[in-house]
């Protein structure tokens, strides 16, 4: 099919502009923007006259967000989500690719595993897909022997500090070499293990089993942050790591994090739409449905974050999409699992808080879109370019939308009846428009597999 997305705002990470595009099969095949001399509705309908015309009246167009850090819970723990079912949710929030994270079960660290989810995917999958490949203390040579040319593994995922799945990598010469894999991109869950446990055994002390969500930020402390991503940092500087740290979550990471790419530009990082939102004031309100690693913390945390994405120090979002069943989250403070849903908010959170601390819309599709296909070196997605797939969102970024029914296997979201912003109307994948007015268009998955440059 061909197709003429006219009188659209177009939106990219450099600017916002009035024009049209063309979709040629599976791809972009010609953008316009507005000029005093031409009008690009008419110039591309002159280049494609016997193409679909879609008439956006308007609405805002930007790229489909591609989100790097999903936690879809298949194989293993299909009970809280699966492929089918969270890739469903991600295409209806506008997220038309996303990368999974190793730590299922059994977890990912070996090739045998990564193509038996490469396989679970196939045909099952409602947006792109790609996986992450995790480290281990004893794996290192299973990382070693991985092709850079022919790429299955999206990127090396280190646990730095421990999580869900427990794959943490504390062995130091282990750690310096699979930094010293410069050809590979190392992401990082930074949190100093040791700080957490001791912070752990005084909240023992002091409140017995009967510990208090609202301590979650001080058993895993802004200072197992820093010292971590401090441990990062220096080795990312010193061996030219290709370093992405996740879900930052505090101001002096940010200070630590703008210092250190002077000294290595390929130094990024990542937060999340969870600690855009939330913050330490509000555990006494979601309690359980906020405990996530790295935690919460303050306000002045949340707002640094804030003003890093807007000034581009943070350069990417990822939901961390982490569901858990909702009798799991009820249980007390250390049996209550860390994690929570939030891929089909994502998009609609980051624009509420995009309004509120006056961040431009082309900075949320860098961080979003462009940002995560450049890092990742996923191949021909990401940006509104003549020859990129077509995975586009049409949307209103202004318009209110309040969450009844998040979205989920699990059932719930921390999201649920919070009034966010940006009014899905299309989205198309692949080239074609597979969600119109939040409803699927497609009766099967089309999903296809992520390639990388």
């Amino acid at each position: 099919m061909r197709y003429l997305l006219t009188d659209a705002i177009i939106v990219t990470g450099e600017k916002s502009a009035k024009g049209a595009i063309a979709i040629d099969g599976r791809k972009i095949a010609g953008v316009w923007y507005d000029t005093e001399e031409s009008c690009a509705s008419e110039q591309a309908g002159t280049a494609f006259p016997d193409a679909e015309v879609i008439d956006l009246g308007g609405k805002t167009v930007i790229p489909g967000v591609i989100d790097v850090h999903v936690h879809f819970r298949e194989p293993g723990m299909t009970r809280k989500g699966d492929i089918g079912s969270e890739s469903k949710a991600a295409l209806l929030g506008g997220v038309t690719s996303y990368i999974d994270m190793p730590n299922t079960n059994p977890p990912t660290v070996g090739i045998g595993q990564l193509e038996e989810k490469l396989s679970l995917a196939e045909g099952r999958s409602w947006a792109n897909y790609g996986f992450h490949i995790g480290a281990t203390n004893s794996n290192l040579e299973e990382l070693q022997g991985l092709s850079v040319e022919d790429r299955k593994a999206a990127a090396i995922k280190v646990f730095m500090g421990s999580s869900t799945g427990n794959m943490l990598v504390d062995d130091v010469p282990v750690l310096e070499k699979i930094f010293g894999m410069t050809e590979w991109q190392v992401l990082i869950h930074s949190e100093d293990e040791q700080i957490i446990r001791d912070n752990l055994a005084e909240a023992r002390a002091e409140f017995g089993d009967d510990i208090p969500f609202s301590m979650h930020p001080r058993i895993r402390s802004s200072v197992a942050c820093m010292k971590s991503t401090q441990r990062a940092l220096e080795m990312a500087m010193k061996l030219g790591t290709r370093l992405h740290i996740l879900h930052v979550t505090t101001k002096m990471e940010v200070k630590m994090i703008e210092v250190a790419k002077r000294y290595n530009p390929q130094i990024t990082a990542e937060t999340s739409a969870n600690y855009l939102t939330f913050s330490d004031r509000d555990y006494d309100r979601y309690g359980a449905m906020i405990k996530c690693n790295p935690a919460v913390k303050s306000e002045t945390d949340r707002d640094a974050l804030r003003e890093a994405l807007r000034d581009g120090i943070i350069d990417t979002i990822g939901s961390d999409h982490a569901p858990h069943l909702l009798e799991e989250k009820q249980r007390p403070y250390t049996t209550c699992p860390s994690g929570l849903p939030s891929i089909r908010q994502s998009l609609q959170a980051v624009l509420k808080v995009a309004s509120e601390a006056e961040i431009p819309l082309e900075r949320v599709v860098s961080a979003m879109s462009e940002r995560p296909a450049e890092i990742i070196g996923i191949k021909d997605r990401g940006f509104i370019k003549k020859g990129f797939y077509a995975d586009l969102v049409v949307l209103d970024p202004e318009a209110e939308v309040t969450v009844e029914d998040p979205g989920y296997k699990c059932g719930w979201s921390p999201y649920t009846g919070q009034t966010l912003k940006g009014k899905i109307d299309m989205v198309f994948l692949n080239g074609k428009p597979v969600v119109k007015d939040g409803n699927l268009l497609e009766d099967s998955p089309s999903g296809a597999r992520l390639e990388y440059r």
